[in-house]
Order: C-alpha cells, then sequence, then structure tokens
C-alpha cells in the first residue's frame, strides 16, 4: 500500500535547525563560499538584469562538461525545482522512492496528485539499495547517489539494473560532486533508457540563495520538463554562475574541494570513534555529511543547540526515527569543537 505522509515532516530541511550564534552542522552547503571569483562573476551579470535571461550558453557549457548533446540539459532554479517539474509533467501509474532520502521528491509528487510507495533501506544492511527490492511494474523510481542523509555511495552498474524500459529512473546526484572522481555518477551516461540525473550547484558552490541546477536526459524527456516550467523560470546570476562552474578552473578547484571533504569526513569519523555509544550509518560514508545513530538522540541534538552547534534532525525522513542525527562535515578545528560538546552533550 503507498505510504502516507503525514507520518513524517516531508518539508523540514536543514536551514530549519540554524539560529543566530550556532555553528551550523546542518547544513550541507560548503563554507567559505561562494568563492570571491564567482561572487565577483555573478556581480557582473547584474548589468544586464533590463534583459530577459537566456540560457543558451549555459546550457551548452553543461552539456560540454558531461558530454551531453545540449536538447539533453535542463537549467532549472535549484534541483528542488527539477522535482516539481517532473511531478507535474509526469503520470506513473506506480511511483516509488527510495528511502531514507532527500524528501522534496515524494513531496512534490504527493502534492501533484500522485499516490507514492516507499522502498526502505535497512540500516542493518548500512542502507544498500538491492535493485530487486524496487517493484518490477514501478514505472517511476527516485533514489539518491550519493544518498541525503546516509551518505551512501550507491554503484553506478547497480543503479543501472534499476532502469528498464517503460521506466522512468530518476537519480539524484546533488552532491555527487564532492566525491573526488565521480566515479559512480550517471551523468554523462546517455544510453541508459528512461535516465534522469539531477545535478545541483548550490553545495559546492555555496549557491542555495541563487537557486541553480540542471536535468540530464533524453531529448523526449527534457521537452516534457521544460513545457512545464515557466518562462524565464533561472534568472540572468544563476545562468552566469552555471557557466563559471563549468569551466576549467571551477572543475578543478570542485575537484580540490572533493579531496579536501574526503579528508575532513575521515578526521570527523576518526573523532567521533572516541564516543562510545554513537553509530555511524554505513560503511563507507561518501558525502559532505554523515549519519549518526545514538541513544536519546532528540534529547541530545537540544543539548547541542544549548553548547552552540546545529544539527539535522533526521525522524523526518522516512525510515528513520528519533534516534538518529545529520552532521556536515567541516573543517578540523570546528570538528574538534562539535565532537567536544557532542561528548558532554552525550554525558
Amino acid at each position: 500500500m503507498p505510504a502516507e505522509a503525514g507520518e513524517y515532516d516531508l518539508r523540514h530541511h536543514g536551514d530549519a535547525e540554524v539560529g543566530e550564534g550556532l555553528v551550523d552542522l546542518a547544513v550541507n552547503v560548503r563554507t567559505g563560499t561562494p568563492p570571491v571569483w564567482l561572487r565577483e562573476r555573478i556581480a557582473k551579470s547584474l548589468a544586464g538584469l533590463a534583459s530577459y535571461p537566456d540560457g543558451a550558453e549555459a546550457r551548452r557549457a553543461v552539456a560540454a562538461r558531461h558530454g551531453r548533446p545540449d536538447d539533453e540539459v535542463l537549467l532549472t532554479a535549484g534541483a528542488a525545482e527539477a522535482f516539481v517539474l517532473l511531478a507535474r509533467a509526469l503520470t506513473p501509474r506506480r511511483a516509488v522512492v527510495v528511502h531514507p532520502q532527500f524528501t522534496e521528491p515524494e513531496a512534490a509528487l504527493r502534492d501533484a496528485g500522485h499516490a507514492v510507495e516507499r522502498v526502505l533501506l535497512s540500516a542493518a544492511d548500512g542502507f544498500r539499495l538491492d535493485p530487486a527490492a524496487v517493484p518490477g511494474d514501478a514505472d517511476l523510481v527516485v533514489v539518491g547517489n550519493p544518498t541525503n542523509p546516509t551518505s551512501v555511495l550507491h554503484p553506478a552498474a547497480l543503479l543501472r539494473q534499476l532502469a528498464r524500459p517503460g521506466r522512468t529512473l530518476v537519480v539524484d546526484e546533488a552532491f555527487m560532486d564532492a566525491v573526488p572522481g565521480e566515479g559512480e555518477s550517471l551523468a554523462g551516461d546517455g544510453a541508459v533508457p528512461g535516465l534522469v540525473v539531477l545535478r545541483s550547484l548550490t553545495k559546492t558552490w555555496g549557491l542555495a540563495g541563487l537557486r541553480i541546477g540542471y536535468v540530464l536526459a533524453g531529448p523526449g524527456t527534457v521537452e516534457a520538463l521544460r513545457r512545464a516550467q515557466p518562462l524565464w523560470a533561472v534568472s540572468a546570476p544563476a545562468l552566469e554562475a552555471a557557466r563559471a562552474c563549468m569551466g576549467a578552473d571551477a572543475l578543478a578547484e570542485a575537484a580540490e574541494a572533493a579531496r579536501t571533504v574526503t579528508g575532513d569526513r575521515a578526521y570527523l569519523l576518526a573523532r567521533l570513534a572516541e564516543l562510545p555509544g554513537v553509530e555511524v550509518a554505513g560503511d563507507a560514508p561518501a558525502g559532505p555529511f554523515v549519519l549518526l545513530r545514538m541513544a536519546e538522540a532528540a534529547e541530545i541534538r537540544l543539548r547541542l543547540r544549548e553548547l552552540g552547534y546545529a544539527v539535522r534532525r533526521a525522524d523526518t525522513f522516512p525510515g528513520l526515527g528519533p534516534d538518529w542525527l545529520r552532521v556536515a562535515v567541516r573543517d578540523h578545528r570546528t570538528t574538534d569543537g562539535f565532537v567536544n560538546a557532542l561528548a558532554t552533550a552525550v554525558a
């Protein structure tokens, strides 16, 4: 039976946890961003605000970055808009969302009047995906990679097993650019039938307030989504940001940031291992965040706020309960302060 939405707050997101004076470990946007050079590029675009935005150049830049034709790219106001467009444009008979994951895909589908079924991955299996768990007659399947909030990176070969004629397979790769090498990405694979890949520029580049992302899919799907999208949905500054972030220097900077995240995450995991009763989900977290399980996590989150740290409650993700918290990966100094606070909160 389709799951009911009411048991989880699908509209709760990490920004609701942030407060004045708190160290932000609740939002997964990279700190210190956007970089100065990107702010300057965006600022220069303001001189052209009197003209309607034209996304042709930005679309070509995204297409070239992923080795796709231009007509397989749709620019969106963040990846979140793409979920709304999918819900508006598609008419699935059996929609399935693989959880725990980002809740906006399910929320958008429900808002559009679609019934949604959930495939719940298990903590006992490290939240790893079993393609056999997805109903064979599902004609819309949504999965994250790496998945928010579990930080699990599913092998691309495993995800390809979910594709079949007559099915739309949506893979949310909003955090893939935080994975060195992006080895499990499907963004450049135009041969998988029904594949739709969503990417975001808001996390790595600190553009959550600007809203810029894109869809990679077959021309027919892109055209259907374009028809569901309002005219001029992506602003000129956001289009300039997309062009800038596709450049060779920007891609090199993003790759270096991914390597930094990998080192910072390893340090965070090592420090967390010092604390009894704190369990890290999965055997090899791959995103710029980790999912933690501990007794009295709901109370500990409130104690952490009193100690100056905001973390993301995870009981709003289907498949998780009040004993889970999500924590963003930060630099070593911030991690040391957080782990010390967590030790105090646990005690």
